[in-house]
């Protein structure tokens, strides 16, 4: 679960910010022809997405087809966690991009996308957890809940957790989800949320290149 809820996000990342640069002349071609920008930049980062997300559930799904994951009872759960990873890929493709297009520089575009995917890994959680530890003695439930909302990475683990049902394994966060929501009402609006954060990137960098000077 960890290595599709990390490292699908930078691979997404690394994926995304290396198409865009490298295809970036061939762009400029076809944006001095008649099609709508937006055709061109949807189409671009759909098909990264689209591409990332199938080499995902093959990589994934085979080798789990050969081991009889569909005749199991964990059927319901794995679609869950190759649908997580599926989101994840097309959140970072669309942040990756969006970078790539506010910075003519290559160097400071992949490096504002990694820092990115690694302040979402790594850096998030160790500074939501030191605010915990710091404000303990305040009622944080809300504050929680916003803090998880704001990272898709910690969304995504929690809709995994909440799915598979272990409740001594969701952490803080996970169990506030579990508490107030329900594990249906938590999926449904974890799901939500993620559907957010993939359409948000996409807004903005659909929004950016129809103003962007070539």
């Amino acid at each position: 679960m960890n290595i599709i809820i990390v490292l699908t996000p930078l691979i997404g990342t690394i994926f995304g910010v290396m198409y865009f640069y490298n295809s970036k002349e061939f762009v400029e071609l076809l944006l001095a022809q008649p099609i709508k920008r937006s055709s061109i930049f949807l189409g671009q980062y759909l098909g990264v997405a689209i591409s990332l997300s199938a080499s995902l559930v093959l990589g994934i799904g085979i080798p789990f087809l050969l081991y009889g994951i569909f005749l199991s009872q964990d059927i319901f759960n794995f679609l869950f966690l190759l649908l997580d990873g599926m989101l994840l890929t097309f959140i970072f493709v669309g942040i990756s991009f969006y970078i790539s297009l506010c910075n003519n520089d290559k160097i400071k575009g992949f490096g504002y996308s990694i820092a990115l995917w690694l302040f979402f890994a790594v850096i998030y959680d160790g500074l939501f957890l030191v605010s915990l530890i710091m404000f303990e003695d305040y009622p944080l439930d809300k504050f929680s809940l916003i803090a998880t909302i704001l990272n898709p990475i910690d969304l995504s683990r929690i809709l995994v957790l909440l799915k598979l049902d272990i409740s001594a394994l969701l952490g803080y966060t996970g169990a506030l989800f579990q508490k107030f929501f329900g594990t249906n009402l938590g999926l449904v609006i974890s799901l939500t949320m993620l559907f957010t954060w993939v359409l948000g990137p996409l807004y903005f960098f659909i929004r950016h290149s129809k103003k962007k000077d070539f």
